[in-house]
């Protein structure tokens, strides 16, 4: 396995042969070791990489997953999934085969992350174990791994929150009170608090989105800013592009907002910002009218309630929201939802006594 020094550069290097996954024939170099050590491992790694091992480094199994993982997931699903990797897996796996990393060893893995003093919430436990499962099942399903040591070692975490924060409507108008001092905070929190999109969404819009006369807004997009630049993508599923009905005082609010702005064209985006300054504002309206702290995420959460509260039906919850489906909304919400049974046993009663109670009286109208 042959290494070369750069004299000039005082480092060293690989250069080598090797076949592709189509048999061509194709060579490799790569430079800027500082030990010939190093360059020796990396030649090692990279052909275990190509024959397609399970003895290669985790890193490189990592390597291959996200590469096949990024012509198929949304930019921002990418980039939240390879921070994860990156923080929370690469650092305690990187440098071990990927066949010789165990139950035992994941254990230990999550036993540190169960005791990490940044006390991680359950959900996002479940997630960091969940994704490291995702990446032993790539290995067996495409690299011959005879084992998923996560699945083996079980899980951690919890699926759902313990309790799902959100405002009422009296928290939410102390809240809006305390940014009014900012149109554009005010403005955004009214229509993520009234309309229940996601704050991609939100971002994403024109005013060529809102029908004032139709009186509603249309979600066609989202953003989101990855790498230092704005993305403007499709939204999160298909059921996410939809229409949603709007009340004439959030349009009243979105009309004085954008006749605010200066030189706005109505193709551009109505809320120029980052989700980083909707966190700030969340955290300074919270602080100046005392509302209880949630996430930014929550005023959708918070919109749900409202509806669930005010009668409407899971199924025109769930398209508002745009859910992919009736059932991702009955899981989120089902325990927003008031316990009917009682109600079903009364309603039962009151058709069946007066067909079946001869002392009932047949004609109630008719009174001395």
């Amino acid at each position: 396995m042959p290494v070369y020094k750069d004299e000039k550069r005082k480092t060293w290097y690989c250069a080598f042969r090797y076949k592709d996954w189509t048999g061509t024939s194709c060579q490799h170099k790569k430079r800027g070791f500082a030990k010939k050590s190093e360059a020796q491992e990396y030649e090692r790694d990279f052909l275990k990489k190509q024959s397609g091992s399970c003895d290669m480094a985790f890193g490189s199994m990592v390597e291959l997953y996200m590469e096949d993982c990024k012509s198929r997931l949304r930019p921002t699903t990418y980039e939240g999934k390879k921070y994860l990797i990156d923080s929370k897996i690469l650092p305690a796996f990187k440098d071990l085969p990927v066949n010789a990393i165990t139950a035992a060893t994941v254990r230990k893995w999550q036993n540190k992350l169960l005791d990490d003093e940044a006390e991680y919430a359950p959900t996002y436990l479940k997630t960091i174990n969940n994704q490291l499962s995702a990446i032993f099942n790539y290995a067996r399903r495409y690299y011959g791994l005879s084992v998923n040591p996560a699945a083996v070692a079980g899980s951690i975490g919890k699926k759902n929150a313990e309790a799902m924060q959100f405002w009422t409507t009296d928290e939410f108008q102390l809240f809006a009170a305390a940014v009014s001092d900012k149109p554009a905070a005010y403005a955004i929190f009214n229509t993520l608090f009234w309309t229940g999109m996601r704050s991609g969404e939100l971002l994403a819009l024109t005013l060529n989105d809102v029908n004032f006369e139709a009186k509603t807004i249309s979600i066609t997009k989202s953003y989101a800013r990855i790498n230092s630049e704005d993305v403007i993508s499709p939204p999160k599923t298909p059921k996410s592009r939809r229409v949603i009905t709007a009340p004439d005082f959030l349009l009243d609010i979105l009309k004085d907002y954008a006749g605010r702005l200066v030189d706005y064209e109505p193709s551009e985006r109505l809320f120029e910002y980052t989700k980083h300054f909707l966190q700030n504002e969340m955290a300074r309206g919270c602080k100046k009218s005392g509302v209880k702290k949630i996430r930014v995420h929550d005023v959708r959460h918070s919109h749900a309630s409202l509806l669930i509260e005010l009668g409407f039906s899971p199924l025109l919850i769930s398209e508002r929201l745009g859910h992919e489906n009736i059932e991702t909304t009955l899981e989120t919400y089902a325990h927003l939802y008031p316990d009917k049974h009682g109600e079903v046993s009364d309603k039962l009663d009151a058709l069946y006594a007066p067909k079946n109670n001869p002392k009932a009286d047949k004609n109630p109208g008719n009174s001395e």
